[in-house]
């Protein structure tokens, strides 16, 4: 399954992201060019312009409106509708900057790459196979597991 995200929607696409979701995104992209993309590369159109959903769907596109702001809602929401786990995995997430896939990266390979504070305190790392981009568990992650949670609570709720 392949989204794609209009510009309304750059934090919500890091969460999809995440969670392994293939996203294409830009703040670039106008409503021509979103519903060409989509059409063109098979993808379902996330949207919080209302219009641009309308037109989508009545050209035979699949589209879905995001009606909130709110973190944990849409992930529920997408994950019923599309019927993707809420847990989040190293092994199929993606980087939450441009989408390509991550890999185990050795303690050593990042030992320049990232503050020494975290090089000490920190085993595990992965990397980004486009970007470079390095990532490990810190300490923001219990605020990432706790919006996962409220998500998961929501979806038993709907």
């Amino acid at each position: 399954m392949k989204f794609l995200a209009d510009g309304m929607l750059g934090k919500l696409v890091r969460w999809l992201r995440i969670l392994g979701q293939d996203v294409r995104y830009s703040v670039r992209f106008n409503d021509e060019e979103l519903i060409n993309l989509a059409k063109g590369e098979r993808r379902i159109l996330l949207t919080r312009d209302f219009q641009l959903y309308q037109r989508s769907m009545a050209g035979g596109l699949k589209a879905f409106y995001i009606e909130t702001e709110d973190k944990a809602e849409p992930l529920a929401v997408l994950a019923k509708r599309f019927t993707f786990p809420l847990k989040f995995d190293f092994q199929t997430s993606r980087c939450p900057k441009c989408d390509a896939t991550l890999r185990s990266a050795r303690k050593e390979e990042v030992a320049t790459k990232v503050e020494k504070n975290t090089y000490e305190n920190y085993n595990e790392f992965w990397c980004c196979t486009n970007c470079g981009q390095i990532y490990w568990q810190g300490a923001h992650w219990n605020r990432i597991w706790a919006t996962l949670r409220t998500a998961e609570e929501k979806l038993k709720l709907s």
